[in-house]
């Protein structure tokens, strides 16, 4: 994985101001610290930070063929294929690398190369002789990419701040960034920087930008098919494509390793891995993390009714595993709020950032590139809502349905006329107007699908996102098998009575693999990603907070009510009386997105003009 940017100015020339570039690569060089690079023409300059994954001879960018430029962030899981599909053609290749086979696909087939990738990706490629800019992003957004449009002009970037560092790019903040934070964060809309003016490529589409001309377009989409397979065939196909997605993302030249948490997805990744890993006379090493003094403070609940701690070791010596386990201490999780928060960009999910950010941290001391098992809950119905009845048939987000209590926390009248109910399910609605049916769907059915929609383009993406910035802050690269276009398109059109066997969330993943999993550990209730019990984290957080609001400069009272925080500090959190967002976001969750939003405003300096 790499950063990436670039600048496009048909305003002037710009192939000695390389400076500028090298310093939005500079933001990034966490992203890639083995190697940089830069490309300048007279309208068209690149940076490129690399993390050496794949050929590391070889692999070098911005990478330059038949007057074609690239700079790409990503990994193919079907390099070979594409490369055999071009050499047939007549395309000769100098490298292993997938960057190469990259550039040689658009080369070949333009922007229908997109159709025939499967890996994370979001790259820019400069054709010299039409100077045109092609910019184009992974079907799910596993990959960030965010541009900024000028006069004659366009900047691009794997992350805001190395925008923010162009000249031309202020970190303004307006009506709608203000929205965004206080009403629909940690999310925020699938084309949004938050900041005014930058925008995000939407996943699965790509931009063409020429001197004359300008193209924002999708290339590709879920679509609703006829699922004509029986129960025992769904769950063969669901075995094969995912174990067939784990074994490509286990290709790198790097040392490579998988998280394990004891739950059925991270536990499927990790013993498909072990077995390969075995076959080729290799360990597998796994992760896991934990805090101080959790065994002492846990007390089970409807969303997490036991401790991962007993099963991470069932797993690990089932598939006999080097097993390494994480101990997070409660000051050390409270401090990396703020370093999270600017590896992020903005505010993020609170102390669920901040644990990730410290957990990759430790896993990047030994390898450069590791496996998770992120989306299986979107695509499969692991959460609540696509079961309960009051929560599929709500408005808005059933991850936050606490609105009305948002929207009081900010300033009188700085949202003006934003209503904040229409806003939040405008928000949602402009989502599932992109749901595609078939005509024999049930009212059941469609909801389902819209269900599935909103899920894969919003929570699916915050924790995407998370799972980016919070891993390459350090330069490690994580994988998602899940995420495997293949497998979503299949999954959304799987029959729910299919996917809820035997009334288990993910009741069919749990049929495909149990036999290769133990059973216990395969029909274990779900359980989400740990956090702190520690009533410790809550006092330290809480202390944060109050001393934000006695600093006379701070930045937050510009946004929320100073009545309203010291309301919310009196009751220690209980007079917001709903979950933040989902069940991961609670109690003190609410005050560490409140440091997060201090530390953010702070960071970037962000000028509020409404």
């Amino acid at each position: 994985m790499c950063g990436i940017a670039g600048w496009i100015d048909f305003n002037r020339d710009i192939k000695y101001e390389t400076n500028t570039v090298r310093k939005m690569g500079k933001t990034l060089a966490p992203r890639g610290p083995d190697q940089q690079g830069i490309y300048a023409d007279a309208h068209c300059c690149f940076a490129h930070r690399r993390l050496i994954v794949i050929d590391p001879q070889n692999g070098r960018q911005p990478m330059h063929r038949d007057g074609c430029t690239i700079c790409y962030n990503g990994e193919l899981y079907n390099t070979d294929e594409v490369r055999e599909q071009l050499q047939t053609l007549g395309f000769k290749f100098w490298s292993h690398s997938d960057t190469e086979v990259l550039l040689t696909a658009y080369i070949a087939w333009g922007s229908d190369c997109l159709r025939r990738l499967n890996g994370i990706f979001a790259f820019a490629v400069w054709e010299e002789r039409t100077e045109t800019l092609f910019l184009a992003r992974d079907r799910l957004g596993v990959k960030p990419l965010y541009f900024y449009r000028f006069d004659k002009g366009l900047l691009f970037a794997s992350e805001p701040k190395a925008l923010l560092a162009h000249p031309y790019v202020k970190p303004v903040l307006d009506r709608e960034s203000i929205a965004q934070i206080m009403l629909i964060g940690p999310a925020r809309k699938p084309d949004s920087g938050i900041f005014s003016g930058i925008e995000a490529l939407q996943p699965g589409c790509y931009i063409r930008f020429s001197k004359g001309a300008f193209c924002n377009k999708p290339y590709w989409r879920l679509t609703a098919e006829e699922h004509t397979e029986d129960l025992d065939e769904t769950a063969e196909h669901i075995k094969w494509l995912l174990t067939d997605s784990i074994k490509r993302q286990l290709v790198s030249d790097v040392p490579l390793c998988t998280f394990l948490s004891g739950g059925l997805d991270s536990s499927i990744i990790s013993a498909v891995a072990a077995e390969q890993f075995r076959s080729e006379g290799r360990e597998l090493t796994t992760y896991s993390v934990d805090y101080k003094d959790n065994h002492e403070n846990f007390r089970a609940s409807l969303f997490q009714p036991d401790e991962d701690a007993p099963w991470i070791i069932r797993m690990s010596e089932f598939i006999r595993s080097n097993h390494k386990n994480v101990v997070i201490d409660t000051p050390q999780l409270a401090k990396a709020l703020i370093d999270s928060t600017k590896a992020r960009d903005c505010p993020g999910m609170a102390d669920v950032d901040s644990s990730l950010y410290l957990f990759c941290k430790e896993v990047k001391r030994s390898f450069a590139v590791a496996l998770s098992g992120e989306c299986a809950d979107e695509i499969f119905g692991g959460y609540p809502w696509y079961r309960n009845p009051q929560m599929l048939s709500s408005g808005g987000f059933p991850w936050a349905q606490s609105t009305t209590e948002r929207a009081a926390l900010v300033r009188p009248g700085l949202l003006a006329d934003i209503n904040p109910e229409a806003y939040v399910n405008e928000a949602a609605n402009k989502t599932l107007a992109k749901t595609d049916y078939l005509e024999t769907d049930t009212e059941a059915d469609r909801r389902i699908r819209e269900m599935f929609m909103l899920n894969v383009y919003w929570f699916m993406q915050t924790l995407l996102d998370r799972k980016d910035r919070c891993s390459m802050a350090h330069g490690l690269e994580v994988r998602v098998p899940f995420c495997d276009h293949r497998i979503v398109q299949y999954a959304y059109n799987i029959p729910a009575e299919m996917k809820f066997y035997r009334e288990r969330e993910k009741g069919l993943v749990r049929k495909a693999f149990d036999g290769i999993l133990p059973s216990d550990v395969c029909w274990r209730k779900k359980s989400p990603y740990p956090k702190t019990h520690n009533p410790a984290y809550m006092r330290i957080v809480l202390k944060m907070t109050e001393n934000v609001l006695a600093d006379k400069n701070n930045r937050i009272t510009e946004i929320l009510s100073r009545d309203k925080l010291q309301e919310l500090i009196a009751s220690e959190g209980k007079s917001f009386e709903k979950n933040w967002y989902g069940q991961l976001m609670t109690g003190p969750q609410l005050f560490a997105y409140l440091i997060q939003l201090e530390a953010w405003l702070r960071q970037t300096e962000a000028e509020i003009k409404l």
